[in-house]
C-alpha cells in the first residue's frame, strides 16, 4: 500500500516534499487540509497546484477508518470498532468518554497486545502490529467527525502497550499537539504504560509534558509478575526507580492505577505495601474497580472494601481516588476492550 501522509510531523512533511522538489510551506498547506480541513482526497486541496495533487496521489494515500460498529452505553460512552483499512482489514477499538470538562477518547496503540495482563480482554486476542502514527491519529478524527465534537482529552489506554510503539506514538503526539494539527495540548494526553522500564527513560529524556499513568495493581513481585508478566522483565524496584527518575527530571506527578481484586490484592496489608512503595514521591493512585472480563481470573472487590482502600491511603499521604466507571455495559471500560468481529 502506499504511505499513508498523516503519518508524517510538519517537520517531515516539509523533507518529503523538498525530496519531491517542492516549497517547504507547502507542508503547512497540506497539514491544515489533513487535520483542521479534514479532507479524503488529494483533489480537494484546491490551493495546491494540479500537478502537486497528482505527484501527492501517486506516492501517498490519506488514510481513513471505516466504523465496522458503534455501541452507546447508558451513561454516553460510546465505543467504536473500527476497520482500519489496511491489507490485512485488522480491526480496533476506540472509546469516547463524556465529562463534564469535556470529551476524552480512549485510543488504541497497536493491534492486539503482547503484555498478557490476566485481567485485559486485550490478552486473548493476537498480536497482529503496531498501529502507525497516522492510524493513531486517525482515532480522533474519525470519532470527532461522526459525534460531531471536538475531543479535548487523550488517553492511550486503548488496546496495546503504547511504549512498545514508542517511535509511532511519540510522532501522532507531535500531530495532536501541533498547533497546525489537531492543536491539543500535551498536558491533556495521558500515555498509560505496564511497565516497560527502558522505554520510561526514554520517555523522561523526551521532556514531554504529558501524564504518565504506570499500571501497578500490585506493591509485591508475586501478586504483580501474577497479574502482569511485564513484572518478570521489569520488576517492581526497577519499575519504581524509572518513575523516581522520570519526576525528577519532568517534574511532573504520576498515576498510578490500581485494579482492585477481590481476595487478591485489595486488602489492608496491600494498602500498607503500597504507602511504603510510594511515600514521599510525587504520585496520585488511581483506583480502578476491576472489570469481569471473559474467561477472566479476577472479580471485583467490594465497595466496601475500595472505600477503605482509599480512605487509607488518603490517611497515609498517598492521594487516592477512584475511577468513574463508564461504559461497562457495552465492554468499554477499563480492561474490556479487544478488537473482536461483530457476531
Amino acid at each position: 500500500m502506499k504511505t499513508n501522509i498523516k503519518n508524517f510531523t510538519i517537520e517531515e512533511l516539509k523533507e518529503e516534499l523538498k525530496n519531491m522538489g517542492e516549497k517547504p510551506f507547502r507542508a503547512e498547506q497540506i497539514f491544515k487540509w489533513l487535520f483542521s480541513d479534514r479532507v479524503q482526497t488529494f483533489d480537494e486541496m484546491t490551493n495546491l497546484s494540479i500537478d502537486l495533487r497528482k505527484k501527492l496521489d501517486d506516492k501517498y494515500r490519506i488514510g481513513t477508518f471505516e466504523i465496522v460498529r458503534k455501541l452507546e452505553s447508558v451513561d454516553g460512552t460510546k465505543k467504536y470498532l473500527f476497520n482500519v483499512q489496511d491489507e490485512d482489514k485488522n480491526l480496533i477499538e476506540s472509546v469516547l468518554m463524556s465529562y463534564h470538562h469535556g470529551y476524552t477518547i480512549c485510543v488504541s496503540s497497536q493491534i492486539g497486545c503482547k503484555m498478557g495482563c490476566k485481567f485485559c480482554a486485550s490478552t486473548g486476542i493476537p498480536f497482529a502490529r503496531s498501529l502507525e502514527s497516522g492510524e493513531i491519529v486517525e482515532q480522533i478524527l474519525a470519532i470527532e467527525k461522526d459525534s460531531n465534537i471536538r475531543i479535548s482529552n487523550i488517553v492511550f489506554m486503548g488496546i496495546g502497550e503504547p511504549l512498545d510503539n514508542f517511535d509511532n506514538v511519540m510522532r501522532a503526539i507531535k500531530i495532536i499537539n501541533d498547533p497546525k494539527g489537531l492543536n491539543i495540548g500535551a498536558r491533556h494526553i495521558s500515555i498509560s504504560t505496564s511497565g516497560l522500564v527502558p522505554k520510561i527513560y526514554e520517555l523522561a529524556d523526551s521532556k514531554l509534558q504529558c501524564t504518565l499513568s504506570i499500571s501497578l495493581h500490585s506493591s509485591n513481585n508475586k501478586k504483580r509478575s501474577e497479574m502482569m508478566p511485564v513484572n518478570n522483565a521489569y520488576p517492581i524496584e526497577e519499575l519504581i526507580e524509572a518513575c523516581k527518575y522520570y519526576i525528577k527530571v519532568t517534574n511532573k506527578r504520576i498515576s498510578f492505577e490500581y485494579a482492585l481484586a477481590k481476595d487478591n490484592n485489595d486488602n489492608l496489608n496491600d494498602a500498607k505495601e503500597l504507602v511504603k512503595l510510594l511515600k514521599g514521591m510525587l504520585a496520585h493512585v488511581n483506583l480502578i474497580p476491576i472489570n469481569k472480563i471473559e474467561d477472566g481470573a479476577y472479580t471485583k472487590s467490594s465497595n466496601e472494601n475500595i472505600i477503605k482502600f482509599r480512605d487509607y491511603l488518603n490517611d497515609a499521604g498517598i492521594v487516592a481516588t477512584i475511577r468513574r466507571e463508564l461504559g461497562s455495559d457495552i465492554d468499554a471500560a477499563c480492561g474490556q476492550l479487544r478488537r473482536q468481529n461483530l457476531k
